[in-house]
């Protein structure tokens, strides 16, 4: 993990959904990234910690990670920033899916920041890179910096994303993986949507699916 930026995950919600919470230690600025459903622990540490919260990034708009946006956006007053492709759903239960499978009809405050790949967003003086990585959902996005990379959920340990929703695209999602991520350095450390963590290396030499 780089020594420049905290990392602290959070398991919320119905589906296990990891919610991150990445500050920078010296400035005290923390971004919050996924936040599910049943985030009271998330707010706890933000408190706790003195953070001060300067954003909410959705890496796409399906329901079980947007699901806190409007508490967090109500208790900090913070922006909400989501691909361009993906903003639409925010609003609507049925095209980020809460609707049709098992969740409440879930909505989001709309986007305060639409995103394109090669954005950057910065936590102190350190940037995320946003990279847009489509198929599990049109507006999918990876989040990298050093040796870091937030992958939503395009890449887990030992699998991929879903690509049985509406909107969705295998062929895609495998471009996504094999032409952008499979190009980082084997050592960086992936934070997924779903499960434990893992690193590029060991999905390029493991995960059945590449």
């Amino acid at each position: 993990m780089t020594e420049r930026l905290q990392v602290k995950r959070f398991i919320l919600g119905l589906f296990d959904t990891n919610c991150y919470l990445v500050s920078d230690q010296s400035s005290k600025q923390a971004l919050i990234i996924d936040p599910a459903e049943e985030n009271r622990e998330v707010i706890a540490t933000i408190e706790k910690d003195g953070l001060n919260v300067i954003g909410i990034v959705n890496t796409h708009s399906h329901g079980d990670h947007i699901g806190g946006n409007g508490s967090v956006k109500a208790k900090f007053g913070c922006p909400i920033l989501i691909h361009e492709a993906d903003a639409p759903a925010l609003t609507d239960a049925y095209k980020n899916l809460s609707a049709l499978v098992g969740l409440d009809n879930i909505v989001s405050p709309p986007a305060d920041r639409l995103l394109k790949d090669g954005d950057e967003i910065f936590i102190g003086r350190y940037p995320l890179k946003v990279i847009h990585t489509p198929g599990h959902s049109p507006g999918g996005i990876c989040l990298h910096t050093d040796d870091i990379i937030f992958t939503g959920d395009t890449l887990f340990a030992g699998s991929i994303g879903r690509c049985d929703f509406p909107g969705c695209s295998f062929e895609q999602l495998m471009a996504s993986i094999h032409e952008l991520l499979l190009l980082l350095n084997d050592d960086t450390k992936v934070y997924p949507g779903h499960g434990p963590e893992t690193t590029i290396g060991n999905e390029r030499a493991h995960n059945p699916w590449i």
